[in-house]
Parts: C-alpha cells; sequence; structure tokens
C-alpha cells in the first residue's frame, strides 16, 4: 500500500506562486509514474501534469504549459508541483497520484493505482 499527502495549498492573488508537496509512504518506489489532476467546484478531475518513472516523459495540460513544473526528490519521497503566474482559473482541489508500473506517464484517472486526499488552492483576482 501506499500513502500520499499533498499540502502546500492555500489562498493566493493572481500573478503568484505556490509549491505543493506531495509526501509518500509505505510502497514508495523510485520509477514509480506520478501526475498531479485538479478539481474545480462544479467540474470533473482534470488532468495537469505527469512524470513516468521510467523514461522521466513529462508531460503538462495546456492550459498551466509554461507556468507549472512537476518535479520529486526520490530520497525525501516528495513530489513537486510549482505553480506560477497563477490565474483565478487554477482554483481548484488538487491532488497527486501514482501510477505502479512506470511504463505511463499518467494522464487519465483509470491510469492511475494511488491518489491523495488534494489540496485547496484558491487564486483571487
Amino acid at each position: 500500500q501506499l500513502q500520499l499527502v499533498e499540502s502546500g495549498g492555500g489562498l493566493v492573488q493572481s500573478g503568484g506562486s505556490l509549491r505543493l508537496s506531495c509526501t509518500a509512504s509505505g510502497a514508495t518506489n523510485r520509477y514509480h509514474s506520478i501526475g498531479w489532476f485538479r478539481q474545480a467546484p462544479g467540474k470533473e478531475r482534470e488532468w495537469v501534469s505527469c512524470m513516468a518513472g521510467s523514461f522521466r516523459t513529462i508531460n503538462y495540460a495546456d492550459a498551466v504549459k509554461g507556468r507549472f513544473t512537476i518535479s520529486r526528490d526520490n530520497v525525501k519521497n516528495t513530489y513537486y508541483l510549482q505553480m506560477n503566474a497563477l490565474k483565478p482559473e487554477d482554483t481548484a482541489i488538487y491532488f497527486c497520484a501514482v501510477e505502479t508500473s512506470g511504463l505511463v506517464c499518467p494522464s487519465v484517472p483509470r491510469d492511475i493505482n494511488y491518489w491523495g486526499k488534494g489540496t485547496s488552492v484558491t487564486v483571487f483576482s
């Protein structure tokens, strides 16, 4: 089993930055793929970014490309999402996620084996 706990969310003004962290515990593995998703009020969960564990492929949704950066620290078993130039439309609950094969850059919920419980991000103008 793997447990994921996000942190770093909060309230920020438009144009500001936040860094989300996701600490993994339990059956961690440096080759796991990771993903970040978000869910705005009244909307479906959407993919934000992913990093494939085995090949280190990194992808971003068009809405965040150039503003967000995904990274990981395998020593600390922590995954990060650096979010810059935040916009009100980035307001959502952000979830980290793990895909355990390491062969996929997970971009849809069905790829995911483990989810965190989420951290709230609110961007005001």
